[in-house]
């Protein structure tokens, strides 16, 4: 049996970080803006120590049709071109504020009034942020 140590850096080695050129990333953002979402912003927080992803992606829609609309695309086009399943998602209920988690990505598709409230750029605004219109 292999010491802890050797098996941890074995986890580390595997792990690829995700930049806004990776295919997913893409594939995300072109599904938003197929779908109308607007004020797509991507914040990287691969510089964020105590981040639990390498980037966050917000978008707006105005209905909560459209919240579903834009959620189920994407989830389709990821699996599609990427292969990838998300590791979870939650809001989808309500559809004011779902989260679609990919690990390394978290989309996150907001009504606006839930985007205004939660303010979500500005409590990572140490994040390097970009419009994607």
């Amino acid at each position: 049996m292999e010491p802890l140590s050797v098996l941890q850096s074995r986890e580390k080695s595997k792990i690829t970080r995700l930049n806004r050129n990776s295919k997913i990333f893409k594939t995300i953002i072109k599904a938003i803006q197929d779908k109308k979402g607007e004020n797509i912003i991507s914040l990287d927080l691969r510089k964020i120590p105590e981040a639990s992803a390498d980037f966050f992606i917000v978008c707006e829609a105005s209905s909560t049709t459209q919240v579903k609309a834009i959620c189920d695309f994407i989830e389709h086009e990821v699996k599609e071109k990427c292969d990838e399943a998300p590791y979870k998602h939650e809001g989808r209920t309500a559809l004011q504020w779902v989260l679609i988690d990919y690990i390394n990505v978290v989309v996150h598709v907001m009504h606006p009034e839930a985007r205004n409230f939660y303010k979500l750029e500005e409590m990572w605004s140490d994040a390097e942020s970009q419009m994607h219109d």
